[in-house]
């Protein structure tokens, strides 16, 4: 039996939703749950597609995810949106605020959509994306249960707090940006113990606060900002910016998204942009100097590689390891 699953982007996403729906959620969150993962498999993050979404299915048999949660949606001011995810997933509430975050930004030129008591909310890039693919410009930030070292500290008191950006391009893919405040990401731990594998010093310390390339070592330590100090700043910015204003859990008060029967209860906020009520000229203005920096300096631009693998999948299919695929085919209701 071969060890990959060839699937399309829509038989994938119709896995994961049906097996959402076994795990306890409802068919709203299940479908958008599934669209999440499978985009980010889609864009090249496997580490965060449909690998991922075994914990999303463990999180609702466990109670850790509220899979009937509906999200509650206030507007305290006329560019913020507030979402209370009430215990449930993250993406429930961007989803049912999405088309006002795209008015509010396009009549204000700015709109601020923040939301509290979610599970964690996957590849981040997604959200803003979706922003991008509107036309507009996006920030993101998001926490999670603490697992970085902070700056001087040897315990957990971040989560890898990512932040993401994208910015619409004249005639290309968008600019996005997607990285964590840690060296690596906790599921690449989790992977390289998985293999067998050591992982490169720098990336995390052990229990007692000493470096280690040892993967099980590094879950049971922290994780070590990039950068050292600089990078374990942005991680408090993060944090700030993802659970300081809308009352959702600190990193440090926020249970294990992957034990327990208790959500991380974790933040988000997603800033909108409308680049062309400032400069209409702004995507042409980008396209021009991404390929400047592209043609003439060898710059990296991130997002075009994302653009690249989505749309060879769309042509392939995704090759889903087989004993994923099984794992997310066999939850039973």
């Amino acid at each position: 039996m071969p060890d990959i699953v060839r699937m399309t982007l829509d038989e994938a996403t119709t896995l994961c939703e049906r097996s959402a729906i076994a795990a306890g959620a409802s068919p709203e969150v299940a479908l958008s749950l599934a669209r999440s993962a499978v985009a980010a498999e889609a864009d090249g993050q496997a580490a965060l597609g449909v690998s991922h979404f075994i914990d999303y299915l463990d999180a609702l048999k466990a109670g850790r995810m509220d899979g009937g949660a509906v999200p509650e949606i206030t507007q305290p001011a006329p560019a913020i949106i507030l979402s209370d995810a009430k215990g449930g997933a993250a993406h429930p509430g961007f989803d049912a605020a999405f088309e006002k975050l795209v008015e509010t930004a396009n009549t204000f030129g700015i709109a601020f959509f923040t939301q509290r008591n979610a599970y964690t909310c996957g590849a981040l890039g997604y959200f803003v994306g979706r922003l991008a693919a509107r036309g507009l410009a996006g920030l993101a930030a998001t926490n999670g249960p603490p697992l970085l070292a902070g700056s001087g500290s040897t315990k957990p008191v971040y989560c890898t707090n990512p932040m993401a950006f994208a910015a619409p391009v004249a005639s290309g893919p968008p600019l996005v940006i997607d990285q964590s405040s840690s060296a690596t990401a906790f599921v690449s731990l989790r992977a390289a113990a998985k293999r067998g594998e050591t992982i490169p010093a720098g990336w995390a310390i052990d229990a007692e606060g000493r470096p280690t390339t040892d993967p099980f070592a590094a879950m049971k330590g922290a994780l070590l900002a990039f950068g050292g100090g600089r990078g374990a700043n942005i991680a408090l910015m993060v944090e700030v910016l993802a659970a300081g204003f809308n009352g959702a859990n600190w990193s440090l008060d926020a249970p294990s998204f992957d034990a327990g029967a208790e959500g991380p209860g974790t933040g988000m906020t997603v800033i909108a942009i409308a680049p062309r009520l400032i400069d209409p000229d702004f995507e042409a203005r980008l396209a021009r100097q991404i390929e400047r920096l592209s043609g003439e300096y060898g710059v990296h631009i991130p997002g075009r590689a994302k653009a690249n693998a989505r749309e060879r999948l769309l042509r392939e299919g995704l090759e889903i390891p087989r004993a994923v695929h099984d794992r997310i085919a066999g939850v039973k209701s």
